[in-house]
């Protein structure tokens, strides 16, 4: 096989090929229609003699030869970028680009917001895309179709970079007619209230509650699910004796809309870290940098205990169990 008889143009159809192993989402990932792609696989199926993919029931598999030629291209490919984007030049002020970025609807809604007003205000022209977060998003991080990825830290990727953003606390919510609680949850009555939950859809982990509840042997009574993130939770905590326990900067936004009481949860957590990770091939790249600066910058704004601004307000801690920490509600009238 000599280099000066393939077509150099085809390593990034074989990448895609190799990383989806399917030809319609390989086509999707580099922009070609499905019959372009078919083309190409049957051009590089000649070239290697190898049918480089081939059926297994209802999925493609790769061949030996395939699954010995994946990270060779990709480190190819890799080079080869990093080659002919050395010094590339970026202007907030006129960039046309488009991120995209992966992210729960929490920090969407208590984080990102801010970020894109700052970013209107220095890149009018530059766009986003907002994505979902999930075990797709993690694979597209590791692909390099996604720009950025913010999760939390319990649950980020190793081998490429990340920056700590911000940390919460937790909060359980319930709604403010709720006679059987009080300003105060034991144990007990924690675990055997009903609870509103919400998990990530394709996920391969629990949420973060869920995570570290096992670990500590409690289970909790999980009477409504909700696959599409937090969003959804006031609702169904609205009008019941359900409970949710859920970040206290989304708890105290909720509070502003709903009728909710603010209860601290008797079980303590670790404090919730988010993190923004990025592809470490774009780790100098200036785009990056600049709006990892916004990011960070906004981020900073967030610095503290959430339970110092709530309102003016502040939780009192009081210990009452080496695991559990019992505190006044937060807001008035609880």
């Amino acid at each position: 096989m000599k280099l000066d008889q393939f077509d150099l143009n085809l390593l990034v159809a074989l990448d895609a090929l190799l990383s989806e192993k399917s030809v319609t989402r390989a086509g999707m990932r580099v922009h070609r229609s499905q019959s372009s792609m078919s083309g190409a696989l049957a051009r590089l199926r000649e070239f290697f003699q190898d049918e480089l993919l081939v059926p297994a029931g209802r999925k493609m598999v790769l061949t030996p030869l395939a699954e010995g030629l994946a990270k060779p291209v990709d480190d190819v490919l890799r080079q080869a970028q990093a080659a002919i984007t050395i010094r590339p030049l970026f202007d907030p002020a006129t960039s046309k680009r488009r991120f995209s970025i992966s992210l729960s609807d929490y920090v969407t809604s208590v984080f990102m917001a801010d970020v894109l007003r700052e970013v209107q205000r220095q890149a009018p022209y530059i766009t986003f895309e907002l994505q979902p977060i999930g075990r797709r998003a993690m694979e597209a991080l590791e692909n390099r179709a996604l720009d950025f990825l913010i999760v939390m830290d319990v649950f980020s990727q190793n081998g490429h970079p990340k920056m700590r953003l911000f940390e919460d606390t937790h909060t359980c919510i319930a709604w403010d007619r709720n006679s059987r609680i009080g300003s105060k949850l034991s144990v007990e009555e924690y675990l055997n209230l009903g609870h509103v939950t919400a998990r990530i859809a394709e996920a391969e982990h629990p949420n973060f509650e869920e995570h570290f509840l096992r670990r500590l042997k409690f289970n909790t009574k999980a009477e409504v699910v909700v696959m599409h993130g937090s969003s959804f939770l006031p609702d169904f905590v609205v009008g019941t004796d359900r409970i949710a326990r859920i970040p206290t900067r989304l708890a105290q936004k909720y509070a502003e809309s709903f009728p909710l009481r603010l209860v601290d949860a008797p079980i303590e957590l670790p404090p919730i870290v988010e993190v923004l990770q990025w592809h470490k091939s774009n780790d100098r790249n200036p785009a990056y940098i600049w709006l990892r600066g916004i990011l960070q910058k906004q981020a900073a704004t967030l610095a503290g205990s959430p339970a110092e601004w709530n309102r003016g307000r502040p939780m009192e801690n009081a210990t009452a169990h080496p695991k559990t920490v019992h505190r006044n509600s937060a807001r008035s009238g609880a």
